[in-house]
């Protein structure tokens, strides 16, 4: 399989030396992106000891060392780049991820990366002409979307409707096994809002 990311020589060397200084026999770095497909995707490194890496996590043995994947992370690190650039105060560790932030979904993905995926590739488009937004904060056990509405939505008088009539009918037109959703957003603060 090829792999979805590439570690340049710099930056494995670096990342060796970091892993050295940690004194763990097997300790490995840990790849993985907070909130992927989303304007919030952040890619993250950690240190891995051994035992801490997840079942379905994808090993990388390189040359310098070994790196584990979060599985649901990989679609998006398609393309990602870590690099190490020295300079005078000794340098610094980049990580380019083009594709952190793009939606990259499909029947199969989990509940909550499509709901992610309609909320940003529908749904806040509208919202934005209003200076507003839509986040999900939680996916329920009984898979009612806890959204939070930000920007000119919060304190905005029409946002009831907005929620029953505009989002909650699009995400469970999308995606058949959402019950509903619920706001968690205090309506009541309307500092930024757009209709007062």
């Amino acid at each position: 399989m090829s792999q979805p990311i590439q570690i340049t020589d710099n930056a494995q060397e670096y990342l060796a030396e970091l892993l050295a200084k940690q004194n763990v026999e097997g300790i490995a770095v840990r790849i993985f992106i907070t909130q992927p497909g989303t304007p919030y995707a952040e890619t993250c490194l950690a240190y891995c000891r051994p035992g801490e890496e997840e079942p379905s996590d994808e090993r990388l043995d390189l040359d310098k060392i070994t790196v584990y994947l979060e599985k649901n992370s990989i679609a998006f690190l398609e393309e990602a780049v870590v690099d190490f650039n020295s300079d005078r105060m000794g340098g610094q560790l980049t990580i380019k991820a083009p594709n952190a932030k793009m939606p990259q979904v499909n029947a199969d993905s989990p509940l909550e990366d499509r709901v992610n995926y309609v909320l940003y590739s529908e749904i806040n488009p509208g919202l934005a002409a209003h200076g507003g937004e839509v986040r999900l904060m939680q996916l329920t056990e009984e898979n009612l979307a806890i959204l939070q509405f930000g920007g000119g939505c919060q304190g905005c008088a029409a946002v009831d409707i907005t929620l029953k009539d505009g989002v909650e009918k699009t995400l469970v037109e999308r995606i058949p096994e959402l019950v509903g959703i619920r706001d968690v957003t205090d309506h009541t603060d309307d500092t930024n809002a757009y209709y007062r």
